[in-house]
């Protein structure tokens, strides 16, 4: 798998890029962005249960959440929990460990598709600086989605030696970080399972292919199974299906549209396919097509460039210092100029380019947005102690998504874990948590959380500059000055970044 010494070089160059990624998010983060307060609380709820499966999550929504997650993050969770960490310190220190951890599958990948150690490790650098892939890795939701990435891309490894090489060696592996994926994240396993149907195609397309192909696809469900047949059995597979429909689903990709960015590895692809190459253009196609999170397109896109400019563009300037008389490039020393390039480019850029954005210093932070800070706290500290337990709250901005993990209060506005109740109820949450949080006016706000029936006993009102969904929202006063007015609210609590109105019942 790794092959000492020979790896060692590449793969620490790789490892020092990522580690130099997770302390310049941990500098310039001093809470997590996003938010994983429904995974704390989901923690809790297991961990409660002496590390059963809880039925549903209590305080998203006045109903809870059905739990149907892949539990195994949640349970990593819940051990350090039970271990005495901070939920906010895991939700911060963990996802960027495991976004430098994940690189080593990578690498292995890029090493064995490109067929070198220089090339492998320059798509796993640029993997490591990619912003897509990192907002939705390095982030605190990375607790359960870097799990998944780091065990998809481990098993596609295992899958390749299977197919590619014949190594039935890696049969077993194949099926236990198969069943571990199912395990973790729906999407990572449609990501993996597309990939083993184009291995297969490409590799190994006989009886005996398709055999281990359905012996990694069967057996990894076989192992899931004590928690699928336990969810099925509890809410019916219907919550399933629900779920499906609401984060773009199978064959969302290049229907959402693409963007300027995403068209740099699909020309690649483009190169690379007319160039004679097939596997890793059809991956990339495969990806863009039948999934709509972008990150996995481009995770595939930096194996694409890597190849494109050693195998396509290389050989253009060989070829170019050849008819041009003697120099360097027709002796072949300069035959890595391509790749160097794009590795030094990628680095530099990539590194300048976070930096701004974690920065602040090239506008709003679009990448690693933080949903708390220490106003938040100390406003959800004064809830928990201060409101009777069965009090109920409407949280405008991002915050909210903490907020029922922090104070075990309940939250009745907002989309988080919402889509196991089926696409309808999250979209109306999804409307109203967005369009509450940017009203100007109590009529405003009441008409939105009337539309998914909650009556609140308090309103929680971020104030200046916070989020809604990761999108910087600057208020200009005009609620507070409205709820002032108001004679069914009073102001009961009130720090810098956050006030909360008692609402006065009919």
């Amino acid at each position: 798998m790794i092959r000492e010494p020979a790896d060692r070089r590449p793969l620490a160059l790789v490892l020092s890029v990522g580690v130099g990624v997770a302390l310049l998010y941990l500098a310039t983060n001093r809470y997590p962005a996003h938010g994983a307060g429904l995974y704390a609380l989901i923690a809790e709820e297991i961990a409660g249960h002496g590390y059963g499966l809880p039925e549903t999550i209590p305080h998203y929504t006045a109903e809870g959440i059905p739990f149907a997650y892949p539990p195994l993050a949640f349970y990593g969770f819940a051990l350090l929990l039970d271990a005495g960490f901070d939920p906010i310190a895991v939700a911060r220190f963990v996802p960027p460990l495991l976004t430098v951890v994940y690189l080593v599958p990578t690498y292995l990948l890029g090493r064995e598709l490109l067929d070198s150690r220089a090339q492998g490790a320059a798509a796993a650098v640029l993997v490591a600086l990619n912003p897509q892939i990192l907002e939705w890795h390095l982030s605190s939701g990375g607790l359960v989605r870097s799990t998944g990435f780091l065990l998809a891309t481990s098993c596609i490894y295992a899958g390749l030696r299977v197919f590619r090489d014949g190594d039935r060696r890696w049969l077993p592996v194949g099926i236990g970080l198969f069943g571990l994926t199912v395990l973790t994240h729906p999407t990572y396993t449609l990501f993996t399972v597309l990939t083993y149907v184009l291995l297969w195609a490409t590799f190994d397309r006989t009886p005996r292919g398709l055999g281990a192909g359905l012996a990694v696809g069967l057996g990894g469900a076989a192992l899931a199974a004590p928690w699928w047949v336990q969810i099925v059995g509890t809410h019916g597979a219907d919550v399933f299906a629900g779920a499906a429909g609401t984060h773009g689903g199978v064959g969302g990709g290049i229907i959402s549209g693409l963007s300027a960015w995403a068209l740099v590895p699909i020309a690649a692809g483009v190169v690379a396919f007319a160039a004679g190459y097939r596997f890793l253009p059809a991956w990339l196609f495969a990806a863009e097509f039948f999934v709509e999170q972008s990150r996995f397109s481009y995770f595939i896109g930096a194996f694409v460039l890597v190849l494109v400019a050693v195998e396509v563009v290389a050989p253009r300037l060989r070829e170019a210092g050849h008819l041009r008389g003697p120099g360097s490039l027709r002796d072949g020393r300069l035959a890595g100029v391509p790749l160097a390039v794009l590795a030094v480019s990628g680095v530099v850029l990539g590194f300048g380019y976070l930096g701004a954005e974690m920065t602040g210093a090239a506008g709003p932070d679009e990448i690693t947005p933080e949903f708390l800070d220490d106003e938040d706290l100390q406003a959800m500290a004064w809830a928990s102690e201060e409101t009777d337990a069965d009090a109920t709250f409407v949280v405008l901005g991002d915050a909210a998504e903490w907020f029922p993990q922090q104070t075990h209060r309940t939250m009745l506005v907002g989309p988080w874990g919402v889509e196991w109740r089926g696409s309808e109820a999250y979209q109306s949450h999804l409307y109203a948590f967005e369009n509450a949080s940017a009203c100007p006016t109590v009529d405003c706000v009441e008409g939105w959380t009337d539309s998914v029936d909650a009556e609140p006993d308090y309103l929680y009102v971020p104030r200046d500059g916070y989020t809604i969904r990761g999108e910087e929202f600057v208020s200009d006063g005009a609620l507070e000055r409205d709820l002032r007015e108001s004679d069914r609210h009073e102001l009961v609590y009130e720090n810098d970044g956050v006030a909360v109105y008692r609402v006065a019942g009919d």
